[in-house]
């Protein structure tokens, strides 16, 4: 039946059987699966170029609130009502009544308090921008120097010139 075949390739009208496709190889024992290899945990790890940190910042004047706030007071810079609608992690000014959640009825004024059942502070992730640890030394030029960096150019002159003085 070989020899009445115009395509002799393999694969072209087998039976499908795994053993018959194994026999024509010469290789008549079963294939075990490939065990996995273990992560390699010494290799190079990226660098954590920027940290971020989850916050809540007032509606009005984006001032990072603390993690211990009273949502139903006041924000403590500027005075704004903190439990109204735009300080709400449902608020969404083209959804329906501009909430995502479904309320009975609208809200009128956004940034009042109200007493809305489904208030949840909104939470936002921003790049942490806290000052660096005090006693650690600061990195210049890839070198741990002491030395504060120069306030005017006056202190950048006088530094550049006692690193070639005669």
């Amino acid at each position: 039946m070989d020899e009445d075949r115009k395509y002799r390739q393999q694969g072209y009208r087998d039976s499908g059987s795994p053993s018959d496709s194994s026999e024509r190889r010469g290789d008549s024992r079963p294939r075990a699966p490939r065990p996995k290899l273990p992560l390699d945990v010494t290799g190079p790890r990226l660098p954590r170029l920027v940290e971020s940190v989850a916050a809540s910042r007032c509606f009005n004047c984006a001032s990072t609130l603390p993690g211990n706030t009273d949502f139903s007071g006041l924000c403590p810079k500027c005075g704004a009502e903190l439990h109204c609608c735009k300080q709400c992690a449902y608020f969404e000014p083209s959804a329906r009544m501009q909430c995502r959640k479904p309320i009975l009825e609208r809200i009128a004024v956004k940034d009042k308090a109200n007493d809305c059942d489904f208030f949840s502070p909104r939470v936002t992730v921003a790049r942490d921008v806290r000052p660096p640890v005090a006693g650690a030394p600061t990195l210049r030029n890839g070198n741990a120097n002491h030395e504060p960096a120069p306030k005017s150019a006056s202190d950048a002159r006088a530094a550049f010139d006692s690193l070639f003085k005669k």
